[in-house]
């Protein structure tokens, strides 16, 4: 038997090959199919062919690195807000969350579609911003309506959760079906969590939250692993419950909102990436937050390479494909737990 340090490495490496294998086929293959000698005689330049260039500088490439950013930041921030509840089906999506993001996002969208670019960089910049006040939003109504006698109660937070992603999706559909023709159809592919409009700008705009937060959480794995014990137990060894809890929940929602932003709403990665990591590497925090990092990497390159290709020359949204196998993943989940 490997001990949990082991495991721990093996199971990354085991990840990061299949992230790569993902990334090798997403760049190879599609409308324009290229070899791999073709990918690094491009990437290297050591061969310049401007259709080359076009194919993967400008269309694949920011699409997989967005894709793998996304992931990681999804993965992370399930794990956290999982960890936090102590709830194996809280997902940003299923919380509100991504509704909450995606309800500020639109709304700016809506509110600046006169005066700003949505692809320029003080549109790109700002996106993430307004995404994170309504994933705040999100979440204050949550922690205030989910709570029962004082404390979190994990049953009553979905139930609150699916009642508030409801809500913003609602207000979401008003301030589109108001925009002008075609604003209203790139909110929509938007909100179907698409790949499709990534570029380097949006790479840029998620980069400094994924170099800023993961670290912060990771540094706070032991607290989460307090957090698997009872309040008043976490509460005995010094730990100042209610200000970890806000400063992890802030953490996944800058996390959620900055994807949100450049993405629209893939749901369901939050949920399927830490059980994942759980049962490759255990309950442990330290070790099981990078591997649901991976494993949303890996669950979201591959969605956006099946949508993209497998129903070529139409293209299907990351978000459905991903949708597809989340909502049995979620209804197994769900009766496993009342057993």
């Amino acid at each position: 038997m490997l001990n949990s340090s082991m495991r721990f490495r093996v199971v990354l490496a085991g990840g990061l090959v299949i992230v790569l294998a993902a990334i090798y086929f997403s760049l190879t293959n599609g409308t324009f199919d290229m070899t791999i000698r073709d990918v690094f005689r491009t990437l290297l330049r050591l061969e310049a062919d401007p259709d080359y260039d076009l194919v993967v500088f400008q269309f694949r490439l920011p699409r997989i690195v967005l894709g793998a950013l996304v992931g990681y930041a999804l993965g992370i921030a399930g794990a956290v807000i999982q960890g936090v509840t102590r709830n194996g089906l809280a997902d940003p999506g299923i919380l509100g969350i991504n509704a909450g993001a995606g309800m500020a996002v639109v709304l700016f969208m809506f509110l600046f579609q006169a005066q700003l670019t949505m692809t320029g960089w003080l549109g790109v910049m700002m996106m993430p911003l307004f995404g994170i006040t309504g994933g705040m939003l999100a979440t204050a109504a949550i922690l205030i309506l989910a709570r029962e006698g004082g404390k979190l109660d994990p049953q009553r937070l979905i139930l609150v959760g699916i009642a508030i992603a409801s809500g913003f999706g609602a207000v979401t559909m008003y301030f589109s079906l108001k925009m002008n023709p075609r604003d209203y159809e790139m909110a929509v592919s938007w909100l179907a969590g698409s790949l499709h409009s990534a570029n380097w700008k949006f790479v840029v705009t998620m980069l400094p939250w994924l170099v800023l937060l993961p670290p912060l959480i990771w540094l706070r794995t032991r607290v989460l692993d307090l957090f698997q014990l009872s309040e008043d137990s976490v509460k005995s060894v010094g730990v100042a419950v209610e200000r970890e809890k806000k400063l992890l929940l802030l953490g996944s929602i800058g996390l959620v909102s900055a994807s949100v932003a450049v993405s629209g709403s893939i749901g369901f990665v939050g949920l399927i990436a830490p059980h994942m990591a759980k049962q490759l590497v255990g309950f442990k925090h330290r070790h099981m937050i990078p591997i649901s990092g991976i494993a949303g990497m890996a669950i979201v390159l591959t969605g956006d390479f099946i949508g993209r290709t497998i129903f070529a020359p139409a293209e299907l949204a990351a978000g459905i494909v991903i949708s597809v196998i989340g909502v049995p993943y979620f209804v197994y989940l769900l009766f496993r737990m009342r057993k």
